[in-house]
């Protein structure tokens, strides 16, 4: 018997949905249509002979088969986006130097591989990677292309949406033996906080959740988020990290998961400068690799 003849598209839409967990969230991710994604979905589950998901309350569950294929799926699409880049770097010879700007965590922690994977698709590119977690200006050129997390509101500036980036609470496992586990919110009242000294968003989050928690409750403040990092592997206390970053350090431990703001991720470019051959590949290649960086993990 013949292995059946997979859709490319049927399989893109599934893994959109596993990972949005929803019909609307995965239209949105992919750019398409609700019904054309349920279309898609349909289409594979009938290929198949069985269902994929569940409606819930919350949404769409995957079944069993779905996580059983999930895991082959996912190396169709890896190898899809390798394809696509060998295409778009034998397409055209394109060369110049595109300029990026980021935050500091995502310039040191997130993107120096993807850049890695850029360079070597398109080695005619140069890349001046500026680390800052101010807002460069790109009506005024300070960059080409901004990775931020706050959305433009600039007319002339082009921003996609890339996922979001969920900040939490994180302790080295030295701190949690010296000073125990908070279980509960305002159980980090009686913690050393580590924190920023101008970011008010955990601020607010807290407030948002009731918890009364001022400047003063942080025990170490800095105005660089990387050092937050540092500190909060030299075990002295909690700090606010990103997961996606957080979660690459085995020596952290994740505490109270429903902690923490949820971040947009937005990728910005000047509709001017969009056409640029150098600053086009690099803004596409960036959107489909963060895309798959922010793209939440979801687990069975």
């Amino acid at each position: 018997m013949s292995e059946p003849d997979f859709d490319w598209t049927l399989i893109r839409s599934f893994l959109a949905v596993m990972e949005a967990g929803s019909l609307l969230g995965a239209s949105r991710r992919l750019h398409a249509s609700q019904p054309t994604i349920g279309r898609h979905v349909a289409q594979l589950e009938a290929q198949l002979g069985c269902a994929l998901f569940e409606r819930t309350g919350r949404g769409l569950a995957p079944t069993r088969v779905a996580y059983r294929i999930a895991e082959d799926a996912q190396r169709m699409a890896e190898g899809a986006h390798g394809v696509a880049r060998a295409i778009a770097g034998t397409r055209q010879n394109v060369s110049g130097s595109v300029r990026i700007s980021a935050s500091q965590t995502m310039a040191f922690v997130v993107l120096p591989e993807i850049i890695g994977r850029l360079r070597a698709a398109n080695p005619q590119i140069q890349v001046e990677l500026q680390a800052t977690d101010t807002v460069a200006n790109l009506l005024r050129r300070e960059a080409d292309i901004a990775v931020r997390m706050v959305m433009p509101e600039q007319g002339s500036l082009i921003a996609r949406k890339l996922g979001t980036s969920k900040i939490g609470a994180y302790a080295s496992r030295d701190y949690v033996l010296r000073r125990g586990q908070p279980v509960a919110p305002p159980e980090l009242l009686q913690h050393d906080l580590i924190g920023l000294i101008d970011d008010d968003v955990i601020l607010r989050g807290f407030a948002a959740g009731g918890i009364p928690a001022t400047r003063e409750s942080f025990a170490v403040r800095t105005d660089d988020p990387l050092v937050v990092r540092q500190l909060v592997r030299a075990g002295l206390g909690i700090g606010f990290l990103a997961d996606k970053v957080a979660k690459r350090d085995p020596s952290l431990v994740q505490l109270i998961p429903e902690v923490g703001p949820t971040m947009p991720v937005w990728l910005v470019v000047h509709n001017e400068i969009r056409g640029n051959p150098a600053i086009k590949v690099v803004f596409d290649f960036l959107a489909a690799e963060l895309e798959r960086e922010l793209a939440p993990v979801r687990v069975g």
